[in-house]
């Protein structure tokens, strides 16, 4: 295994975002907002946070207002100070990728071939070493973020792949890859191999694999050899499990809440779990909630 730092990180943004048809539409799914933040924005600063230099977002031609949302607005920025709104102009600064501290890659995949594709085409543009892949999807909110704990339990531990974990339960488990654990130290669980979504009465256990992987850089040479899997795509958790044997495997249960935002119900969640810790909106929460409160009550 190599001890290098994870220097780059893939983030693939390419799907169309069929779920929330009509609102994606015309605005990417990622840019859909849990209250006045995108999702790209949650995972763009959990990569920051972690130390990446590189971020190669794997993308679609019809999504260019990603990278419009990446990349400083300068001109937009100007335009604010000059109305005198400035403190929007800030915020709007730092939100995006200042290209003098953080290297910012686009490439296209033009078709839905999987997410080990998507992966894999991103192979040219990553700095030598291990990389990390966050899926925006999968909100994951934590002190520090789940990629700056995986990325310290990578550096002391013997696998080559990490993926981020979490238990579900026997009703959910066929949603997910799954972990084959070989045994368990502290968030630490070192695997055999994966499972993709199993049956109950097949799953070899109930932590589930979700959006962050911290993997070693053979796992490109794999991809480029991998066959079709699931769905008739190139699978991600396919060419892991092949590399399992040779180069180890470990899931990190990380210690954040992690929302599927890429469901209807985890976009709410989320939106109401920001929305319960937000100065200014958690006493709409509350009334909402007194409010329903009463209603079931004289029902």
């Amino acid at each position: 295994m190599t001890t290098d730092t994870v220097r780059t990180a893939i983030f693939p943004v390419a799907g169309l975002g069929t779920r929330f048809l009509p609102a994606t539409k015309a605005t990417p799914k990622e840019l859909l907002p849990v209250i006045d933040t995108p999702l790209i924005q949650f995972a763009i600063d959990e990569a920051r946070d972690a130390g990446v230099e590189r971020m190669v977002f794997v993308s679609h031609p019809s999504k260019s207002a990603i990278e419009r949302h990446v990349r400083a607005d300068h001109d937009l920025i100007a335009t604010l100070h000059a109305r005198g709104k400035s403190e929007i102009a800030q915020n709007l600064h730092a939100a995006a990728l200042d290209e003098d501290e953080h290297e910012v890659e686009f490439v296209m995949q033009h078709e839905p071939l999987g997410l080990g594709h998507a992966v894999l085409r991103a192979r040219s543009h990553v700095l030598p070493g291990p990389v990390a892949v966050i899926l925006p999807d999968d909100l994951i909110l934590s002190e520090p973020g789940c990629l700056s704990e995986m990325i310290d339990a990578y550096a002391a531990s013997s696998a080559g792949h990490m993926v981020a974990t979490m238990e579900v339960t026997p009703e959910t488990v066929s949603r997910y890859g799954v972990l084959d654990p070989i045994s368990q130290t502290g968030p630490l669980i070192h695997a055999r191999g994966m499972v993709e979504k199993p049956a109950p009465e097949d799953a070899p256990s109930m932590n589930a694999v979700v959006g962050r992987y911290v993997l070693d850089g053979a796992i490109f040479d794999t991809l480029a050899s991998q066959t079709p899997g699931a769905g008739g795509e190139i699978q991600l958790t396919d060419a892991i499990a092949r590399d399992a044997a040779r180069l180890g495997l470990a899931g990190f249960n990380f210690s954040g809440r992690r929302f599927d935002c890429g469901s209807k119900q985890g976009m709410l969640e989320a939106t109401l779990a920001m929305a319960s810790r937000h100065p200014d909106l958690s006493d709409v929460i509350a009334s909402h909630r007194a409010g329903i409160a009463l209603q079931v009550a004289a029902e």
